[in-house]
């Protein structure tokens, strides 16, 4: 049966708005704190490379994007999919536990930009930071920040698509400013000086870190399928949604790339493995420290966009599962006049606060996982069985190549999974547990899969499906 429309959500977003809430969430503070822990990870310049093997990964998942996201805008992105290929099987399982995750994930993802972003103000403001992280008076700014944020997503989506064009073009000139401060006194020698034995396979530094690397890297990179999560008002979105994807990470790969190399032949490398905010060193260094702090605010602005069109996409998850019976019916509700989901938006906005009170490390690792375990390779699963059981679904954009994107793709997710620290797997195993478990409580008092029917239907096929309305 065709899709009915989503009460309340209007197509608004248009391509250059959500190729532009791609990379604003995408670039944010990442690259700006952790270029110093890919260069000590990876054991030196050779850094620049772990940055490549990441978009190699980032692209290949984000073609798996491309695909569901054509056939399937609905808002929420995972949650849609995995309902799609899976529901017929298992009911509402995979959905239900892609939205317990979720909310967990996403909000600690935007965590780590609240983190970053006041590593960032500690050197405007003494006393926000320091060598050991950030202080208390960092950590209240911080929960400052996140309650700002959540009170400037309390407007209509077309005045948010406007919004985040401001704060993306933001984005761009830092970047491209700590680019071009850094080429300006660049040392090739001192880019390109690779620690000896650094890629023998044999004990290589490359090789030993490459696995925490692309952490690190998959860290910076996430964020390109934003406005998948925003499918249900994306304006043609059998067209943009896969644009805005490959072009997002495609010029992030290029800005990540410039930035990392810049840096390398800029700040000597053992100055560079111990800094914490490393963009305002090469700015500094470039044009004195009047410029620097110009500049670092419009870093300091940058990680607030992130955050921003993290948390707005992130909110339409729950939503679209309560909308479905999968999750708390208080999140499926509206705002009576803005039209977005009031209880996405403040719990999110809660986690990110909760999150950002720990180190950076830590909530990368935890967050990564996570999505690993119930997004990433859920969505690799997906895609083959909807290639497979659902022949007759419209896909507006098929993925180049396939299978060997989703082959690359799934390698890259486990290794990247296996990397993690022991801890972060056993949490994220242990949520996955705990989620299964909420699932089959829920499931018994409502009768439904396992218990009783599978309570669940397919609600995109053949032409009439809600991807091709404009």
């Amino acid at each position: 049966m065709s899709s009915s429309p989503l009460p309340g959500l209007e197509r608004k977003i248009g391509p250059l708005q959500a190729t532009a809430i791609n990379m604003t969430q995408m670039c944010g503070i990442g690259p700006f704190v952790t270029i110093p822990a890919m260069v000590v990870t990876l054991g030196g310049p050779q850094a620049m490379f772990g940055w490549l093997i990441g978009a190699v990964i980032a692209l290949a998942d984000g073609l798996i994007w491309a695909e569901l996201g054509a056939a399937l805008p609905g808002a929420g992105g995972t949650y849609v999919y995995l309902r799609e290929a899976f529901g017929s099987r298992t009911g509402r399982l995979m959905p239900f536990l892609f939205a317990w995750s979720a909310v967990l994930f996403i909000p600690l993802i935007m965590s780590t930009g609240i983190i970053g972003l006041v590593q960032y103000l500690g050197y405007l403001i003494p006393g926000v930071a320091d060598d050991g992280g950030t202080t208390g008076l960092g950590k209240v700014i911080g929960l400052g920040v996140i309650a700002a944020i959540v009170l400037a997503l309390f407007r209509k989506i077309g005045e948010i698509g406007k919004l985040t064009t401001v704060l993306f073009a933001i984005m761009l000139f830092a970047a491209l400013s700590v680019i071009v401060a850094a080429f300006t006194h660049f040392d090739g020698a001192q880019a390109f000086a690779f620690t000896p034995g650094a890629f023998s396979f044999d004990g290589g530094a490359f090789w030993a870190g490459l696995g925490a690397g692309l952490i690190i890297a998959i860290y910076d990179y996430l964020g390109y399928n934003t406005s998948a999560y925003l499918g249900g008002e994306v304006r043609d979105p059998g067209r943009t949604l896969p644009r805005s994807i490959i072009l997002s990470i495609l010029g992030i790969m290029s800005l990540y790339f410039l930035l990392q190399l810049g840096v390398l032949g800029s700040v000597p490398l053992e100055e560079l493995k111990n800094a914490t905010s490393v963009a305002s060193t090469v700015l500094e260094q470039a044009w004195g420290t009047g410029a620097a702090k110009v500049i670092t605010v419009f870093i300091v602005i940058a990680a607030i966009g992130s955050v921003f069109a993290g948390l707005l996409g992130g909110s339409r998850v729950p939503f679209e599962a309560a909308r479905d019976k999968v999750f708390l019916p208080v999140f499926a509700r509206l705002h009576p006049k803005l039209n977005l989901p009031t209880a996405g938006v403040l719990t999110m906005g809660v986690i990110t606060a909760i999150g950002s009170l720990f180190t950076l490390t830590a909530v990368i690792n935890a967050a990564v996982t996570v999505l690993v375990l119930i997004q990433s390779l859920a969505q690799v699963a997906a895609i083959v069985v909807l290639r497979r059981r659902r022949p007759e679904l419209e896909r507006p954009y098929r993925q180049w190549l396939y299978p060997i994107p989703t082959v690359i793709a799934l390698l890259g997710w486990v290794y990247i999974y296996f990397s993690a620290t022991w801890l972060s797997i056993g949490l994220s195993v242990g949520w996955i547990a705990l989620g299964v478990a909420a699932f089959l409580a829920y499931a018994k008092a409502e009768r439904v899969w396992p218990f009783g029917p599978k309570g669940i239907q397919e609600s995109f096929a053949g032409a009439a499906a809600e991807g091709n309305v404009k």
